[in-house]
């Protein structure tokens, strides 16, 4: 049995090549957090390959704060079913109080040469919500259905709650599953092998056909998600500010939501610290000034304002602004972001309404996201 493990041993080597060869490293911390990202990687390569189980279903959670891909969302838990296709399946779960309870059903999956196909989208308001929260529903997975993906959305971090979500197959209920052979274990570690060097490869990629097309520092007008949600709107682009720089992003506080929000990353395409740095804002975290417009200040040093995004040693990274649960497009000119690079020292003679902080109220508030994200966490 000793080489059931080889493919994996040797898919780890691989990756470990590709984290070192990454063009965008330029120091030894850039290094270390590229073995970090590899970590996350190995942890959702295993997860996703041996709770495979297309007789029993189950949601796993496979992107967390210590498994980023993608330029995650802070903002949300994140889980996927696998899909057989023609089966039934019965969906049930308690809604809690997050902004936002979405399921989309993808076919293939996203890789380094192209995006997975959403097949369908939609929110909780499509579903019949008991009085205490209770939902159920049934999907027969259509044709080429291969991931049933749930997203729970948090807009106000310190007081929403998750719920609560299962599936499950009826025709298989109440039956033994089936035991282990070395065919199937063999199997496992090689889908975790191609997973993990899949992965690094696809996000690698990915970025190059949306975020890294943009200008430096600028951002696009709201539009539809490629791939994303029927009821969500994003804004992309990528920054490069030198130490002495900052970027204030200013965009309206839109009512016609209920989530909106704003986060940098890595080249790695993943999430930075969003526990013990400021590194995302929703309209509930962040201060709307007196025009109803929020300004956001992305630098590396501290301008010394609560709507501060940390670069946290990061002299490039994409960026990326959601609205969610829509009911309406939206438009550059009355929702869209505009952005103005300055030097730090000038923001507070910039910001229209520069109102400072006090570095224990900073202290506090990345204490807040330290209990919120405690409070939520799956791993």
């Amino acid at each position: 049995m000793s080489d059931i493990t080889r493919p994996l041993q040797d898919a780890i080597a691989e990756a470990e090549k590709l984290i070192e060869s990454a063009d965008f490293i330029r120091t030894e911390q850039d290094l270390f957090e590229g073995f970090d990202y590899l970590s996350g990687r190995i942890r959702m390569a295993m997860q996703m390959a041996f709770d495979y189980d297309l007789d029993r279903p189950l949601f796993i959670n496979p992107t967390h704060q210590y498994s980023r891909q993608g330029l995650d969302n802070p903002d949300a838990v994140y889980f996927n079913a696998y899909l057989r296709e023609g089966v039934e399946y019965v969906i049930r779960g308690r809604r809690g109080t997050t902004a936002d309870l979405s399921f989309q059903v993808m076919a293939g999956t996203y890789s380094a040469d192209s995006a997975a196909t959403s097949l369908m989208a939609f929110d909780d308001r499509e579903l019949d919500v008991a009085p205490d929260g209770t939902f159920e529903f049934t999907y027969v997975a259509e044709p080429g259905a291969k991931t049933m993906i749930v997203r729970e959305v948090y807009n106000d971090w310190d007081t929403e709650e998750r719920g609560s979500l299962w599936i499950e197959r009826p025709d298989q209920m109440g039956k033994p599953a089936k035991p282990l052979t070395r065919a199937t274990l063999a199997k496992k570690y090689e889908v975790a092998a191609r997973s993990l060097t899949g992965s690094i490869q696809t996000w690698f990629a990915f970025p190059q056909f949306f975020q890294y097309k943009e200008p430096v520092n600028t951002l696009t007008a709201p539009q539809s998600t490629p791939g994303g949600l029927a009821s969500q709107r994003s804004s992309i682009g990528h920054y490069e500010l030198a130490d002495d720089e900052a970027m204030i992003v200013t965009l309206p506080n839109c009512a016609d939501c209920a989530y909106q929000g704003i986060q940098i990353g890595s080249d790695w395409y993943a999430s930075t610290d969003y526990e013990t740095h400021q590194t995302s804002l929703t309209k509930a975290q962040a201060v709307t000034d007196p025009d109803a417009r929020m300004r956001f200040v992305i630098s590396e040093g501290n301008p010394g304002i609560a709507n501060w995004l940390e670069t946290t040693g990061h002299r490039t990274g994409p960026m990326m602004l959601r609205w969610q649960r829509l009911d309406r497009d939206l438009t550059q000119d009355a929702d869209g972001p505009t952005v103005e690079v300055v030097k730090l020292a000038d923001v507070p003679d910039v910001l229209p309404h520069y109102t400072p902080i006090t570095t224990e109220e900073y202290a506090e508030r990345i204490a807040a996201r330290q209990r919120s994200v405690a409070r939520r966490m799956i791993s």
